[in-house]
């Protein structure tokens, strides 16, 4: 026990001597401004990856039973197109499905509605799930992104 106290004093004091240290950096005279200012560059403002994200969650993908079989969007189901099931994003929307653990992204159109296992948010196509990586595992931790506009 006592090496807990020990410990949570050494902590402490770490921590408190960093602090004091930023503080006593923060308290310094600021660097002397240039003569010379630089050129001012625009910029578009592009829209950061907050406010492009929907929702995170579990993915997993079609399986080859599903090959052929009718969509909600009406057509058959091929494993070799980028598409994917969701229950409440409108049919025929487009979005970047990120694979977290990885970063690689793939577009997709959604076309079905789905997954109908508790706790998955979208199933992907075969050739999707491919793309960023997931087939060996079968499901992947993910963040969908809404896709601008062209």
């Amino acid at each position: 026990m006592a090496w807990r106290r020990l410990w949570t004093f050494a902590l402490a004091a770490w921590l408190w001597g960093s602090t004091a240290a930023a503080q006593a950096e923060s308290l310094a005279e600021p660097a002397a401004e240039p003569l010379v200012q630089p050129a001012v560059e625009a910029t578009v403002d592009a829209p950061s990856a907050d406010e492009l994200e929907i929702e995170r969650g579990v993915a997993s993908w079609y399986g080859a039973r599903f090959r052929g079989r009718a969509m909600a969007d009406g057509q058959p189901h091929d494993p070799k197109d980028l598409t994917a099931a969701h229950r409440t994003l409108p049919i025929g929307s487009v979005v970047r499905v990120r694979h977290l653990a990885n970063g690689r992204e793939v577009v997709v159109r959604i076309s079905d509605r789905g997954p109908h296992v508790r706790g998955r948010l979208i199933d992907l196509s075969r050739a999707a799930a491919a793309e960023i990586g997931m087939l060996a595992r079968g499901v992947a931790q993910v963040a969908l992104l809404r896709e601008p506009a062209p």
